[in-house]
């Protein structure tokens, strides 16, 4: 499976932006793709996963601003983000779960700066 992360770049708070993330390869493999960050110095977090079902799951943090959702179709994977702190400045990772394995994009910088 390989992940082509894009969106990233830098915002104003209070600004919005949305990532996407295409999946191709083995995608009959995947079970759930998601998003985490990681900000400098600090581990990697989980920001929001939706399973093939449409089930979806976010961090406490970006419930209420960020929106995970897919295109099966497309096999892409959106991270509509709205509201953006300076704290959500980090590097964004695509992640792709599978019965047996765990996949990872390129990662795409967010900056929330004024």
């Amino acid at each position: 499976v390989q992940l082509q992360a894009s969106g990233g770049g830098l915002v104003q708070p209070g600004g919005s932006l949305r990532l996407s993330c295409a999946a191709s390869g083995d995608i009959f493999s995947i079970n759930a793709m998601g998003w985490y960050r990681q900000a400098p110095g600090k581990q990697r977090d989980l920001v929001a996963t939706i399973t093939n079902g449409g089930r979806t799951n976010s961090a406490d943090s970006v419930k209420g601003r960020f929106t995970i959702s897919r295109d099966n179709a497309k096999n892409t994977v959106y991270l509509q983000m709205n509201s953006l702190k300076p704290a959500d400045t980090a590097v964004y990772y695509c992640n792709a779960g599978a019965t047996f394995a765990n996949y990872w994009g390129q990662g795409t910088q967010v900056t929330v700066s004024s």
